[in-house]
């Protein structure tokens, strides 16, 4: 399993802002909403290959998402050459030939990041987060039955030592994740 959260900013105006948050990823969570048939979104919300929501605190429906994707066929994907050079960071993204016409997107993500929230429901908690993102980049659009190969440089925030480079291959408009790769990356 590949995790990446995006934190929303529909929660910014209750007295607190979530450091990590982001319109852009509203936007993403809104789209899903409408083609899943949502009423309207919500967190916490967990999103399985892009065909799969349910409440994140729902562990049983979570082991039974994570089980059903695990069986499902993905497409090869590779994230190569990774270097970090002077405040960035450099890789190759490649893919095997699509089984349909897909998206393919890279994610620059903090491996680990803290929060503290000072007002709201989660009011005066630190909060521990994983594999939160900073970017997300559509790389493109692919043609059914063709390949995708692309160098990525994205710079890295100084103060943090550690990220997650993230590619994945999905369906347009949002659709099914067709498969997935990961890097650690560290200053």
């Amino acid at each position: 399993m590949i995790v990446v959260s995006e934190h929303v900013d529909y929660w910014d105006g209750q007295g607190w802002r979530d450091p990590f948050s982001s319109h852009a990823l509203t936007l993403r969570q809104s789209a899903y909403a409408d083609r899943l048939r949502l009423a309207s979104p919500y967190t916490p919300q967990i999103v399985v290959d892009g065909s799969l929501e349910f409440v994140g605190s729902d562990r049983g429906r979570a082991t039974q998402a994570f089980g059903k994707s695990r069986v499902l066929p993905k497409i090869g994907l590779r994230i190569s050459s990774v270097k970090v050079e002077n405040g960035r960071v450099r890789a190759h993204i490649e893919t095997d030939p699509m089984p349909s016409k897909a998206e393919v997107f890279v994610v620059l993500a903090l491996d680990h990041a803290q929060s503290h929230v000072l007002h709201g429901e989660n009011g005066g908690h630190y909060l521990e987060h994983v594999a939160v993102v900073r970017t997300l980049s559509n790389l493109g659009n692919v043609a059914k039955a063709t390949a995708f190969a692309k160098d990525v440089d994205f710079a890295l925030d100084s103060s943090a030592q550690s990220y997650r480079l993230i590619a994945f291959v999905q369906e347009p408009n949002q659709g099914r994740i067709l498969g997935a790769a990961a890097e650690r990356v560290s200053q």
